[in-house]
């Protein structure tokens, strides 16, 4: 193949072109499921109608005009690089950001792929024993992350294709409240999704979930701490919110490492990612309706900045 041309007209760096020939290969992709299928698996993903609708409308029929040979290409190809890393738990994109206005076959390539991947990591996480509901609950992010990415105008999804790569290795776990994701340095580093109050009692439920979870699925894997990496553990959010809201709580169980600027990580990004679900809106144009709200918008305006921090807590409650 012409990786030039290819690159040209997929409208992306041939580099980013490049790596997926390098590391998808002629490994085995994987089929999509039949269309007739697709709602109801949607449905169970989590996946919002107005979202299943671009979904079918740009699905990847044979002789779709909407999908050209080199966007064929690269949805077979990511399919392979993602199913290559089943298992993996490393961060991985699976392929490059494309113009996402050109339409669904475009702006939705990603979710393809995921979907034929729905049935590989089921497969995998059958033969770890994990159970049906656990499969379900983790893979449901899906709809969860297509809502924020369509709440914030498309804004998101260059950062959720390749977040999403964690789900469809079996590399992450939604228990309860927390999302837990399997590590290499003894760790498993927790996850925040956007699904409601993170009260302590919430918390406590998913972290005993997880202690029994991954001895019994992952009995080689010989974990001893929990670890996080987020702007909720800055330090500086305690200046604004009282000290018996939820994220003091959550913050005051970990012991946090010392400071170091994150490569390619943004402090005030994520914040305004999360919090308010927005990259380009002006500071006096943000919703003050919430304490984190509040605090956030004046700690910004005062000319600050956020960090986000990392840090960790023994997994056996017993420890210290």
């Amino acid at each position: 193949m012409d990786l030039d041309d290819t690159a040209a007209r997929l409208g992306v760096p041939v580099e980013e072109v490049d790596r997926v020939h390098r590391l998808a290969g002629d490994r085995p992709s994987a089929p999509l499921p039949a269309r007739a299928d697709v709602p109801s698996i949607l449905d169970r993903l989590a996946v919002r109608p107005d979202d299943a609708a671009e979904i079918m409308a740009g699905w990847p029929d044979a002789g779709s005009a909407l999908w050209t040979p080199e966007l064929r290409w690269l949805l077979d190809r990511s399919i392979a690089l993602v199913r290559a890393d089943l298992g993996g738990h490393g961060w991985l994109p699976p392929g490059p950001a494309l113009p996402r206005d050109r339409g669904p076959a475009w702006r939705h390539l990603y979710v393809y792929a995921y979907l034929a991947l729905v049935d590989v990591v089921r497969g995998y996480h059958r033969d770890h024993g994990v159970p049906d509901a656990v499969s379900w609950a983790t893979l449901a992010d899906l709809g969860r992350n297509l809502a924020i990415d369509r709440r914030m105008h498309r804004e998101g999804w260059p950062v959720m294709q390749s977040w999403l790569t964690l789900h469809t290795r079996g590399g992450l776990y939604e228990l309860g409240r927390l999302q837990h994701q399997r590590g290499d340095s003894n760790a498993i580093d927790l996850h925040i999704p956007d699904s409601g109050p993170l009260t302590p009692e919430a918390v406590e439920a998913s972290l005993d979930e997880a202690r029994a979870f991954f001895p019994r699925h992952f009995p080689d894997e010989r974990y001893t701490a929990f670890a996080c990496g987020s702007w909720l553990l800055d330090p500086q959010l305690l200046e604004h919110l009282p000290g018996d809201s939820n994220i003091a709580r959550f913050q005051r169980r970990f012991e946090l490492e010392p400071y170091e600027e994150p490569e390619g990580l943004d402090g005030d990004v994520e914040v305004l990612r999360f919090v308010f679900r927005t990259l380009t809106t002006p500071l006096d144009q943000l919703p003050r309706r919430t304490v984190l709200q509040r605090a956030v918008v004046d700690h910004l305006k005062a000319g600050r900045h956020f960090q986000w921090r990392r840090g960790r807590f023994p997994i056996d409650p017993g420890e210290s």
